[in-house]
């Protein structure tokens, strides 16, 4: 592991999830156990249902654990309030879903100026920052289009501009190029990689793809709610 991957972005100790609906209780994470390092990439794999959504709910702060605890930049995660996780997601975080969750209503430049707003950066401090980063992952010709106007490959490319406009420590995704025919999955995931080694952004990705897991520094594989090395 190199020097920009010392610091640990990531941590989750002992996550247990357990739903329960009337008398029924159904366990989906049995103690999972993950650390994710500055810059790192990793892989989750695991079958349909094995928990993989609930792993990342958990680790993004939108759902809390039963027992255990998930750690972000050295600092308590889950145990905040939902108010404090937000601001924290807000400033570590960036995520990529494999619909890429876009609002139609809004131009690929404004859907990308979204989370500076959020954080009430200057509209024109924010346009810039948007406008280089699209023209970065290849869309600047396009940034004035609407999703609905856009392919598929250039809606998750705005989606990826999105997650990164913020610099965040670490980019959560769930299946990115699940959604995408095998050419144009190809070419996102290229420029995921670039962009990693680019920005020194660590990388969980959520795949049923194991070519694409092989090509991180580590997989993993969700089986019985417990976290397994691949080997």
């Amino acid at each position: 592991m190199n020097k920009e991957m010392d610091k640990m972005v990531l941590s989750a100790q002992g996550l247990k999830k357990i739903y329960q609906e009337g008398v029924i209780s159904t366990q989906v994470l049995n103690g999972a156990e993950l650390d994710v390092a500055a810059g790192e990439k990793v892989a989750i794999i695991g079958a349909s249902g094995s928990g993989k959504s609930t792993l990342l709910h958990l680790l993004a702060g939108l759902d809390q654990p039963t027992t255990g605890a998930v750690s972000l930049m050295a600092q308590p995660f889950s145990t905040l309030s939902a108010i404090k996780r937000g601001h924290m997601r807000n400033s570590h975080m960036g995520f990529i879903y494999q619909f890429h969750h876009l609002l139609p209503e809004l131009s690929a430049l404004e859907n990308v100026m979204v989370p500076l707003k959020i954080r009430r950066e200057s509209a024109k401090t924010a346009q810039q920052k948007a406008e280089a980063l699209l023209k970065r992952v290849g869309l600047g010709e396009r940034i004035h289009h609407k999703p609905s106007e856009l392919s598929g490959g250039e809606r998750q490319r705005v989606s990826i501009a999105r997650a990164l406009i913020t610099r965040p420590a670490i980019i959560l995704a769930d299946e990115p190029t699940g959604n995408l025919d095998h050419e144009t999955a190809e070419q996102v995931f290229e420029l995921m990689l670039e962009l990693n080694q680019e920005l020194q952004t660590a990388l969980l990705i959520v795949t049923h793809d194991l070519d694409l897991a092989k090509r991180m520094d580590r997989q993993l594989s969700l089986v019985d709610g417990l976290l397994h090395p691949v080997e």
